[in-house]
């Protein structure tokens, strides 16, 4: 809402958190706690509705969804994508949706986690699966567009497996670290503790719920980058064991990070408009690691 309104657009919302409601309203904002207003508010107005909450309480909102503004234009900015197109065709199936994931945010929750330039220069995952609404998949572009963010097309299932490797593996991974790391009988461990720890911990201050909702909300996808996790730490650990030697494991791993790296400045394509460029090339845009930064002429 920040970042939209800062770009020039009229927002409102609703939220099922009385706090979070009365903290926006301080804000300026028009935030309420009663959904099917806010919803009828934006079938009258054709506006597109964002859903952003976790992923167990989409199908509650979906049925109002289907009940007050069935056919609005319907995007999200949940962690998952299949899941959430699965709930969508089943609680509010007439919704115009593509899916949506800004691939931005922190380690807190609420209103106050939220800034206008939370999504500047951010990776925004755009569903471009086959069959869905060109018109909707504008909207959505311009909105992250108007946010400040790079527009990535995937389809749903191709980003359900990458954000398994990048963003839901790295969550379990920094619980099991601050749960080692913790596990002493008294403190020193964790006075000793510096910026190694806190940059490899800071996702595990995540409330646990919300981690809970998006990992187990992705679990075929999650399980396979758990099990390539595990066997390379099997791989480690037999190598520290008989050998002594940790060479394959770090140096693979300065290899990933240093093609991370590469990767911060992607290629800016742009397409065109209304469906002319099609949703195959869109996908292959997001394959090449590339971004779709505008409408080309």
């Amino acid at each position: 809402m920040r970042a939209a309104e800062k770009a020039g657009r009229t927002v409102w919302g609703t939220s099922a958190s009385a706090e979070t409601a009365a903290e926006a309203r301080a804000d300026g904002f028009d935030v309420t706690t009663d959904t099917d207003t806010a919803l009828r508010r934006a079938a009258e107005a054709d506006a597109l509705v964002v859903l952003a909450v976790p992923l167990p309480a989409l199908p509650g909102v979906l049925r109002r969804v289907d009940a007050v503004a069935p056919t609005c234009r319907l995007t999200d900015a949940v962690s998952v994508k299949v899941a959430v197109a699965d709930d969508v065709a089943r609680f509010a199936p007439r919704a115009r949706y593509v899916g949506g994931h800004p691939m931005a945010g922190t380690s807190t929750s609420g209103w106050s986690a939220g800034t206008a330039v939370l999504f500047v220069d951010a990776a925004w995952v755009v569903a471009a699966d086959d069959g869905l609404d060109t018109d909707v998949w504008a909207d959505v572009a311009e909105l992250a567009w108007a946010c400040g963010a790079r527009v990535v097309p995937a389809a749903a299932d191709e980003h359900d497996l990458a954000v398994a490797r990048i963003s839901h593996l790295p969550h379990l991974l920094a619980a099991v670290l601050a749960a080692v790391g913790a596990a002493g009988d008294d403190d020193l461990t964790l006075a000793l503790a510096a910026g190694s720890f806190r940059d490899g911990t800071r996702v595990a201050g995540t409330n646990p719920d919300l981690v809970l909702a998006m990992c187990e909300g992705n679990r075929d996808a999650l399980l396979a980058a758990v099990d390539d996790a595990l066997g390379r730490l099997g791989a480690m650990r037999g190598a520290l064991a008989s050998t002594g030697g940790l060479a394959a494991t770090v140096r693979a791993g300065y290899a990933g990070r240093q093609r991370w790296a590469a990767t911060r400045d992607p290629q800016g394509v742009q397409v065109r408009r209304g469906g002319r460029t099609s949703l195959a090339a869109l996908r292959e845009i997001g394959r090449r690691g590339d971004v779709v930064t505008g409408w080309s002429s």
